[in-house]
């Protein structure tokens, strides 16, 4: 693929001496690969699993880049680089970005939506139960028997 983000040769002998060496666990596949794979994902912003297999497994990419993150491993390289004068000491390495779907701002709520705020205040100093319907009843409020009647005491 010609869109793949590959290190040249001058940004790797700049990056390598920053690799962790003599790590337990097993022997790491080859960190340029995966290195190009972390950078092309945090440039593109893809899911870590639509990540190109040509840069590795995609759980390679991203437990490489989870793991470091978690021992600081970014930031410490970033603070040496730009000590040295390799990038300005804001960059960026994560910029990553949450898309959403256009209804994600909210909406009705389903069912059960219960009023709020000034309505709800509104609705209990009325004494009325329940929010009004848009369309008017044909009996009026003053028509119906009041919820605080004392119930019809039976005949004896």
């Amino acid at each position: 693929m010609a869109d793949l983000f590959w290190l040249t040769d001058e940004q790797w002998a700049v990056l390598e001496p920053f690799m962790p060496i003599n790590q337990p666990g097993a022997r790491r596949v080859d960190d340029r690969r995966v290195i190009s794979g972390i950078i092309h994902m945090l440039k593109t912003g893809a899911r870590w699993r639509d990540c190109p297999g040509e840069y590795g497994p995609h759980t390679t990419v991203y437990n490489r880049y989870n793991r470091w993150s978690r021992r600081g491993f970014w930031r410490a390289m970033l603070t040496d680089l730009a000590e040295a004068g390799w990038v300005a000491e804001t960059a960026s390495l994560d910029s990553t970005y949450v898309k959403a779907h256009r209804s994600a701002h909210g909406g009705k709520g389903g069912r059960g939506r219960k009023p709020s705020g000034h309505r709800a205040a509104a609705y209990a100093a009325a004494g009325v139960g329940r929010r009004p319907r848009s369309t008017s009843s044909p009996m009026s409020l003053a028509d119906q028997p009041s919820s605080t009647s004392s119930p019809a005491t039976p005949a004896t």
